[in-house]
């Protein structure tokens, strides 16, 4: 005899009760396990790939893993040391960086010029700011990113934690799929493929689009030689998998760096104008339409609110969930609009159209 569906209701309440309580108690601890677990999802369609190809699971895992190693050291020996700097320097300069804006404003404004002008004391108070809390943000993450218990957990753990998820990602999935409630076995397959191909598309899709962007936007703005075109491309990158607001944010940056750099060169105000427009146009005719599609289902707001939730209530690791727990939150969402469409409670009792 099957439960009725307010039993049934309530225990998978409970249980998504439990799994928040999880999550908030443990925290940071799960980082690990959460990287390594999205980095096994993300990984695993290539790994079918190399299968396919006449590989064993485990030589297409430790493939795979090789050439990730290979990638994360020149990351190490090459990029990451240039951003940090690039970093810090930005934010030693940007009192400078403002008080060439103020006397910009104030020449083209005299009568902002004035000491107990409102906006000259924003324009002060905003540098101070952002050269104090910009420097306590990079010292305080360089000092909990940098710690050796951190580094031995994310260097060590998370690539561990990622090679044994992936090497067994078949066989979990099929255990999931033996523990599933029989009544409701292909109702749940359904979701979990729509989950899937939502998740695909945005992180797997998304994912790429953001690196691609990235490094585009990093190379192009230190080509064009501008000061901090690393970091900018990196925010940019960063931040692209919110429609409009990578390009915006990295464009505004970008532009505003390069009135301060080559004020009077118009060309390569143009120029850095031009590489994110350019970007753009690459982005949303190439690679969203061949990488990410256009049936995610995933709304910008929705996006920027399950990051503001999550962040708020977990922290790091909850904006690193927030993503996939929008996308699925989404597709259930979806599911109960279709399955109330089709309830007497939208088409009423009778059943004449």
């Amino acid at each position: 005899m099957a439960l009725p569906v307010s039993q049934q209701a309530k225990y998978w309440g409970i249980a998504t009760a439990i799994f928040l309580i999880i999550l908030w108690f443990l925290g940071d601890v799960i980082l690990p396990f959460v990287l390594g677990g999205a980095i096994a999802y993300c990984l695993d369609p290539l790994a079918d790939r190399l299968e396919r190809a006449g590989c064993s699971r485990t030589v297409a895992v430790s493939i795979i893993t090789l050439v990730a190693m290979m990638i994360f050291i020149l990351l190490i020996l090459l990029v990451i040391p240039t951003l940090v700097q690039q970093t810090s320097q930005l934010i030693d300069t940007a009192p400078e960086l403002f008080e060439r804006l103020q006397a910009f404003v104030t020449e083209r404004f005299p009568s902002l010029g004035d000491e107990d002008s409102t906006i000259r004391k924003q324009l002060l108070a905003i540098g101070e700011t952002i050269q104090s809390k910009g420097g306590e943000l990079v010292n305080g993450l360089l000092s909990s990113a940098l710690g050796l218990i951190n580094v031995i957990v994310l260097l060590v753990v998370v690539p561990v934690v990622a090679f044994y998820l992936l090497l067994d990602w078949d066989n979990m999935t099929a255990k999931v799929d033996d523990l599933l409630p029989r009544e409701h076995t292909t109702t749940i397959r359904r979701i979990a493929r729509d989950i899937d191909r939502t998740l695909a598309s945005f992180i797997r899709g998304q994912g790429t689009v953001c690196l691609v962007l990235g490094t585009y936007y990093a190379i192009a703005l230190m080509l064009a030689g501008l000061n901090f075109g690393l970091v900018v491309g990196f925010i940019a990158g960063l931040i692209s998998f919110i429609p409009y607001v990578g390009a915006l944010v990295g464009g505004v940056l970008a532009i505003g760096l390069a009135v301060f750099q080559f004020w009077g060169e118009w060309v390569s105000i143009g120029i850095v104008a031009g590489i994110f427009a350019l970007g753009q146009f690459f982005e949303g005719n190439i690679l969203t339409p061949k990488l990410v599609g256009n049936s995610i289902g995933l709304h910008p707001v929705w996006l920027i609110f399950a990051l503001s939730v999550f962040g708020s209530l977990f922290g790091f690791v909850g904006m690193l969930v927030a993503v996939p727990v929008a996308a699925i939150l989404g597709v259930l969402a979806r599911y109960a609009i279709e399955r109330y469409k089709e309830s007497p409670l939208y088409r009423g009792l009778s059943t004449d159209d």
